[in-house]
This record gives structure tokens, C-alpha cells and sequence, in this order.
């Protein structure tokens, strides 16, 4: 390239910025690069961090450090000043020099919440970016934030924690808990450092999936480039996206689009507490029948992790399932498949139901929800649904039940029963609706006696002994495996049970059912959101069984709260709510308003009562079958728990 070339791109870039410099000022827009002193101002700083260099993507570098080249540049990073001003010779000895030699010194900038700022070495960036170069080297000074309830500076903290793993800029996300889904995706360990191949393949990905989600109007949404990555590698093998072409990963995306659009929301799912109501058969359905009714005949396929033999939980379902025989005898057919493994053959037995005639699949395991998505993108006029919570695809519904409703009353029954103040209780795994339920087991016992402490034990430790380490307490009443019991011995076997909490499972099938068979189903759709049901009490679904050695005014006592339940007129989280900070010890009000405490806050609940001794577990201290399920429905903020 000789001088008359570079006067030529100058020149050219000069006509690029004052094109952007007239944009901004018509939107109403600064139209100069954002300056990192003036956002600094009223931004608590925890630390600087010099990081060395780095080979910083250039759609990363978005403004100045400092204010002294503001002028200089519009916000694209192409010159504004004149072709006479030594700045636009300079420009032109760098273009030159670059086309001949490339630009080699690194630029020094300063990186605040992923994105970066020149303090030496505007000209070099603009140059590049003039030639839609991709990277540029940089002695990077990286600027800390303050830990806040911002959730971007939270997920810029989740970015910290797993830059040194990943060494890649690129890949952000807007959802907790992106970044170790994706680990899990790649087969890595959570702190398993990437090789320059995997940030090679993932960067092509990236690439790749940028292109068709920009062309599919991915720029005017919130969600990034990271997070529809992510999405598509929950369904897809990364080899699979590889070998697609542009126009066949154009297509998977379309497949997935709502799925895309609930990314971009705060709350992606919206949980379902209560059905909707049945739908009204209008003038058209007794004059087009076959044009405006449901199905005549609807085919039911249950998929299930284990089989009714190995397991109580299946045991349960199915008889659920049998149910719907029952009860839509004629209209409804049902089939269940079992064994189902994930990673194995769970996607075949979702296949081999579907190609059976499905129209409705149940797969009746968290553990099952990657194949669920997977169906329902090759099969979006089936409907399916998978029993789990807080899962945001929209191509697929879940479904759990309330049981913290009843866990209140349990608590209740501990309260008057345990003549002291010490109540046990095991849980099993800290999963979504988990923690509720210990909290409202609380509520219910201290609402019989303002003295009483719930001591907590979990079942699922890789030490073991959480029922034995009550016993060694001396407490007598334990609630543990949805059973309140009572120690009248030395050991377990002198337990005897006093309540036993009751999933009707097949009222929930028959209610789901029935929207499908009324033609309603797509009346509970909104919009791009995922839809959980949620339902309990109120809906029949879940229950208590009183035992007779119970006193008759616990028992009476125990079915005062159930109606109260049902009827609305009583909620377990209602009003002041107190955490606990330590265990053992009083902390501060996280609920204080004298209305109910909402849905969406119940079921991620990811604190203790402060009537509760006892703490969450770490990640590491649960044993392998429960790191299974926790990676999958663990609650947030607990290390390791991330969607499959």
C-alpha cells in the first residue's frame, strides 16, 4: 500500500464516523467514545488488577480512558478530524504500516465490566476496526466493581470466577450459572482449564451463531450471543452445529425461536398456581367440529428414569397414569416406557413414543428435561412435559406439586406434639421447592410453639448419618422421606409414623390431560415465557394422612389448616419472614410485607429460616447420585448446580 492508498481509507473512514457522529446526534446520543473516568465516577471500585496481555476481540473496545481524545473519534471509533490535522497523518502512517507489516505493539487499556478502554493506542484500534479486524494485543488493567445486588455486576463476578478457565471475552451470558452449564456441556470439570483447541472450536461456534442470530434480529433483544450458544448446545452436540450449514443452523434457530425470546426475559418462566379455567364451548365448535374441538381420541405416553419395581417414585406416577385410563376411558390411551437414561437411551424411548402416535409425553424426571427439549424441537405439535421446575424453554412445559403447603402442616403436627423445642428434619436434596419446604415446616411448627427450632439434617452427604446425628440429639420427632415420625426406641426401627404426605399425582395428569382433550391447551400460552405448574392444595393435588395414634385435637388441628389452605384463607409464608445469617442465630427480615410472599420467591428460595439450625450444603459435600439431580435443579447460588 503506498500514501495515496491510505489517504484513500482515511478519507473513507472519516466519511464512516461522520456518518455515526450525525446518527447519534439525531437519536439524541453522545455521539464521542464513552469515557471509562466519567462512568467511574459514581461507581464503588473494589480493586484494579493488571492482567498483562491480552488479545482483547475488538468489538470489546468501546470507548477512551481518559477524555483527552474524546473529540477525536466518533463512538464507532473512526476519526472525525480533518485530513490536513497531523491526527489524520498518523492515521495514515498506521494504515499504511499495518497493510504492510501488520500493527504489532500492544495498546494499553483498562477492562471494566467486560468491556475496554483505550488509554494508549486509539489510533492503532481505529485503524483495525476501519479493516474489521478481529483482535488486538493490550496490557489490560482489569477494573473491579464492588460486589452488589446489580445483576450484572453479579454475572460480571461469575465472569471473574471463570476467566481463568475459559480465557475468552466473548462468551457472556445474562443468566447465573451460564458459564458452569456450559462447562458441564463440554464434559469438563467446573474449574478444568480450556486448551487453545476448545477456545478454537468454541470461538468457531460463537461465530457461526452470531451470523444467524443477527440475522434472525438477535441485535434488538436482550439476551447475547452466549446465551443462544448455550441454548442450542442444551440440544444440539457442538460436532452437530459444526457440520451444519449456514441456512440449516438458520433453520434449528427458527425451531427454537421462542425458546430465544424467553432468554431475553428477567423472569423466562412463568409458574402457574392455579389452572385455568375450563374452556367454553362457543357456536363454531357444534357448527365446524372437526374444525374447532380437541382430538377425539388423545394417546398418553408416561417415560420414566426407573422402573415401578426399583422405585417408589415411578410406582406413584404410574398410578397416576392408570388413572387416566380410568377417567377417560375411550377419549384417552395410555403407554409407559422405563429405564430411561440420560445420555443413553432416553432420547430413543422419547423418539420410540412419539413414533408409537404420542400426542402427549410425560417424562417424569428432572433428569429427563434435555431429552424433552430435544423431542420437542423435532416434534413441535406434541406436547410435552417434564416433571420439573424453573425450566425456561418454552417448547416444553413442567410440572411439580406444592409440597411445602403440606410441610406446614407436618410442622404444625411437630409443634404440638414434641412437648420441647427441638424438631428434626432430614432433607434430601437442596433442589427448587426444597428449601420451601424446610422453611414452611418451620412456620408451621412455630405457630404452635413460639419456642420451637427446627435442627437440620440432609439425608444426601457424602458422610451420611443425618437421621442418626437427631438421634445422638435426643430429638424424638423427625420429619424425614415426607413422613413425620416419632422415636419411641434406640434406634430407627422404634420410629412410628404420625403423618404422611400425600402427592395425588393423578389429579394433576387428569387436570393437565384435560386441556389437551377440552381443546383449552393453548389457552394457558403466554407468549415466549416457559409455563410450570405449580399446584397444590387448592387444586387437590397434594394432602396429608393423619395417623390415628395422633391426639383427636392434633388431628382436628391438622384439618383447621388444610381447609384453611384450600380456601385461600391461610398461606404459610405470609408477612414478616425472618433468615437466618449463621446457624443458630438471628438475622434480619427478607420478607416484610403483609401480603402473601409471591410464587416465583417461594420456589427459589435459597435461604433458611432463622427458626432453622442448620445450613445448605456445599456442592462437594453432597454424595455423586445427588450432585446428579443438584446440577440439574439446584437451587441458585449453590456451586455446582446448573441445567444438564
Amino acid at each position: 500500500m503506498n500514501r495515496a492508498d491510505g489517504i484513500d481509507c482515511y478519507q473513507k473512514a472519516l466519511r464512516q464516523g461522520q456518518r455515526d457522529y450525525r446518527e447519534k446526534m439525531n437519536a439524541g446520543q453522545s455521539p464521542f467514545l464513552p469515557v471509562l473516568d466519567d462512568i467511574l465516577q459514581n461507581v464503588p471500585v473494589e480493586n484494579q488488577i493488571p492482567l498483562g496481555q491480552v488479545e482483547i476481540p475488538l468489538e470489546l473496545l468501546v470507548g477512551t480512558k481518559t477524555s483527552g481524545r474524546t473529540a477525536a473519534f466518533a463512538s464507532n471509533f473512526m476519526p472525525l478530524l480533518g485530513l490536513k490535522t497531523e491526527f489524520a497523518t498518523k492515521w495514515i502512517n498506521l494504515c499504511v504500516s499495518h497493510l504492510d507489516e501488520g500493527i504489532r505493539d500492544p495498546i494499553t487499556c483498562y477492562e471494566y465490566m467486560g468491556r475496554f478502554y483505550v488509554q494508549e493506542g486509539n489510533k492503532r484500534v481505529s485503524v483495525l476496526k476501519y479493516f474489521d479486524a478481529s483482535s488486538i494485543t493490550g496490557n489490560v488493567t482489569r477494573v473491579v466493581p464492588q460486589y452488589s445486588d446489580d445483576p450484572a455486576v453479579q454475572m460480571y463476578y461469575e465472569f471473574m470466577h471463570f476467566y481463568p478457565v475459559m480465557q475468552n471475552y466473548l462468551l457472556t451470558f445474562t443468566k447465573p450459572g451460564s458459564y458452569a452449564r456450559l462447562q458441564k456441556i463440554l464434559g469438563k470439570a467446573p474449574d478444568e482449564k480450556w486448551t487453545g483447541e476448545d477456545r478454537t472450536e468454541v470461538l468457531s461456534l460463537y461465530n457461526w451463531v452470531k451470523k444467524a442470530f443477527l440475522a434472525h434480529g438477535g441485535a434488538r433483544l436482550q439476551c447475547t450471543v452466549g446465551d443462544v450458544l448455550l441454548l442450542l448446545l442444551r440440544v444440539y452436540t457442538k460436532e452437530e452445529l459444526a457440520n451444519l450449514s449456514p441456512s440449516e443452523l438458520s433453520e434449528k434457530l427458527d425451531a427454537l425461536w421462542d425458546d430465544v425470546l424467553a432468554l431475553q426475559k428477567s423472569d423466562p418462566v412463568q409458574v402457574s398456581d392455579k389452572p385455568a379455567a375450563p374452556k367454553q364451548t362457543g357456536l363454531l365448535d357444534f357448527i365446524l367440529p372437526g374444525k374447532h374441538t380437541a382430538p377425539s381420541h388423545l394417546k398418553v405416553a408416561f417415560v420414566h428414569e426407573r422402573a415401578p419395581g426399583t422405585s417408589s417414585w415411578t410406582s406413584q406416577h404410574e398410578f397416576g397414569r392408570t388413572q387416566l385410563d380410568t377417567v377417560f376411558e375411550g377419549k384417552v390411551e395410555t403407554a409407559a416406557y422405563f429405564n430411561a437414561v440420560p445420555g443413553k437411551n432416553a432420547d430413543a424411548l422419547v423418539e420410540q413414543a412419539i413414533t408409537d402416535g404420542a400426542d402427549v409425553v410425560f417424562t417424569t424426571s428432572p433428569k429427563l428435561v434435555g431429552a424433552s427439549l430435544r423431542a420437542a424441537v423435532q416434534h413441535p405439535q406434541v406436547h410435552i412435559l417434564n416433571c420439573s421446575m424453573e425450566m425456561p424453554y418454552a417448547s416444553i412445559r413442567t410440572y411439580y406439586t406444592r409440597v411445602y403447603e403440606a410441610k406446614f402442616i407436618t410442622g404444625a403436627i411437630a409443634g404440638a406434639m414434641a412437648g420441647g423445642d427441638r424438631i428434626g428434619y432430614v432433607a434430601d436434596y437442596p433442589t427448587y421447592g426444597s428449601i420451601a419446604g424446610i422453611n414452611a415446616f418451620a412456620q408451621g411448627a412455630r405457630m404452635v410453639n413460639a419456642n420451637a427450632r427446627v435442627y437440620l439434617e440432609w439425608a444426601n452427604l457424602k458422610e451420611g448419618g443425618g437421621v442418626e446425628r437427631l438421634h445422638e440429639k435426643g430429638i424424638v420427632y423427625i420429619d424425614h422421606l415426607d413422613r413425620l415420625a416419632a422415636n419411641t426406641g434406640n434406634d430407627m426401627h422404634g420410629m412410628h409414623n404420625l403423618a404422611l404426605i400425600q402427592c395425588h399425582w393423578g389429579r394433576l395428569y387428569r387436570s393437565l390431560v384435560r386441556r389437551v382433550v377440552e381443546g383449552s391447551w393453548k389457552q394457558e400460552e403466554r407468549g415466549s415465557s416457559a409455563i410450570s405448574y405449580w399446584w397444590g392444595m387448592t387444586q387437590g393435588i397434594v394432602g396429608v394422612l393423619c395417623s390415628r395414634r395422633l391426639p383427636i385435637g392434633t388431628r382436628r388441628l391438622a384439618s383447621v389448616l388444610r381447609d384453611a389452605i384450600r380456601e385461600d384463607r391461610l398461606d404459610p409464608f405470609y408477612g414478616v419472614l425472618m433468615v437466618s445469617l449463621n446457624a443458630g442465630t438471628m438475622g434480619g427480615v427478607i420478607y416484610g410485607d403483609d401480603v402473601p410472599l409471591p410464587a416465583d420467591q417461594i420456589l427459589s428460595m435459597n435461604w433458611l429460616s432463622a427458626y432453622v439450625e442448620g445450613r445448605i450444603p456445599a456442592f462437594d459435600e453432597l454424595t455423586l447420585k445427588a450432585q446428579e439431580l443438584v446440577k440439574i435443579q439446584g437451587i441458585q447460588g449453590l456451586e455446582g448446580s446448573v441445567d444438564p
